[in-house]
């Protein structure tokens, strides 16, 4: 795992790759939107409530960030490379 020859071994490798990388950055963005959003809110005492719960939502988010890219360096080191399913004499 975490070997950077895996993200494009195969097209199958490509693909799977790309996907997790639109996902970081989706949830990079979301992330990001949560905090300033929240950071917004604080200033007015009326929402400091909804700024409390974006924080913690961010903070998920952020947590969520290498998550996923675990979930992808596992679901990479899962696929046949190109020569695996060959007979070993």
């Amino acid at each position: 795992m975490f070997k950077s020859e895996l993200h494009d071994a195969t097209r199958k490798h490509e693909k799977v790759y790309g996907f997790y990388e639109k996902l970081y950055t989706t949830i990079d963005m979301l992330a990001g939107l949560a905090f300033l959003i929240g950071s917004i809110l604080f200033f007015w005492e009326s929402t400091m409530y909804s700024a409390t719960w974006l924080f913690v939502i961010g903070s998920a988010l952020f947590v969520a960030k290498p998550a996923s890219r675990f979930a992808r360096e596992y679901h990479l080191a899962q696929l046949p490379l190109p020569g695996d399913d060959e007979d070993e004499d």
